[in-house]
């Protein structure tokens, strides 16, 4: 089987065993919801997260594999934006959940986040000025 690109390039096929990709199965976490349809969405966001990061780790364990054989400065780039991808793809699966659990939170009739347990610290005179500015602002 002739390689035309990586004659081109260079470039000399690497030898060893070929390893074939497994794909992950994540079960979605059973969560009864009034909104369904979120949650189902949420879940199937979440899941592609995950294949994408898996895959994407994949990809970033062969690329390097073809910049060590190749040494290439382009190949070492490629590799360094693949990793940053995959980075910034983590940092998004985070703040997913993060913004999931902020919208979870026990909200009052207006919408706003309940706020319980609250506690001053300070002086009788600041907390009276603090109550008598709150007044002022209705």
């Amino acid at each position: 089987m002739e390689d035309k690109i990586g004659e081109s390039l260079g470039l000399s096929p690497i030898k060893g065993e070929i390893v074939e990709a497994k794909e992950v199965s994540h079960p979605p976490a059973k969560v009864e919801r009034v909104d369904d349809q979120q949650e189902n969405d949420y879940q199937y966001a979440r899941d592609n997260f995950y294949n994408v990061i898996e895959k994407g780790t994949q990809a970033l364990e062969d690329m390097l594999d073809v910049a060590k054989a190749s040494e290439h400065p382009r190949a070492y780039e490629v590799v360094s934006t693949l990793m940053k991808t995959l980075v910034d793809a983590n940092k998004d699966l985070v703040s997913m959940g993060e913004k999931k659990k902020k919208d979870e939170a026990p909200k009052d009739e207006e919408g706003k986040p309940v706020t319980n347990n609250n506690l001053f610290v300070g002086s009788t005179a600041e907390l009276q000025q603090i109550l008598k500015d709150m007044r002022n602002d209705e």
